[in-house]
């Protein structure tokens, strides 16, 4: 992922600072927040987008092994008939 132009930026700040305290925003990403100022490439932007994200929120942070990989399901022996 590289850093946000400043168009997106500014698009990404509106549409955050739109719904906050009136709506529901579901964000669900791979990128910790504490690389989100670097993500977002002005602190200033950052902080105001993260402020108004993190004023209501339920932040899940899931651990474990990923799902993406292919699980190996054991093989089913055969019944002899």
């Amino acid at each position: 992922m590289t850093a946000l132009d400043g168009a997106t930026r500014a698009d990404l700040l509106e549409i955050i600072d739109d719904r906050a305290g009136q709506r529901a925003t579901i964000i669900t990403s791979q990128l910790p927040i504490e690389h989100w100022h670097a993500w977002i490439g002005d602190a200033t932007i950052a902080d105001a987008i993260l402020d108004r994200l993190m004023q209501q929120n339920h932040r899940f942070t899931l651990t474990g092994d990923s799902l993406r990989q292919a699980q190996k399901l054991p093989k089913k022996e055969a019944k002899p008939d």
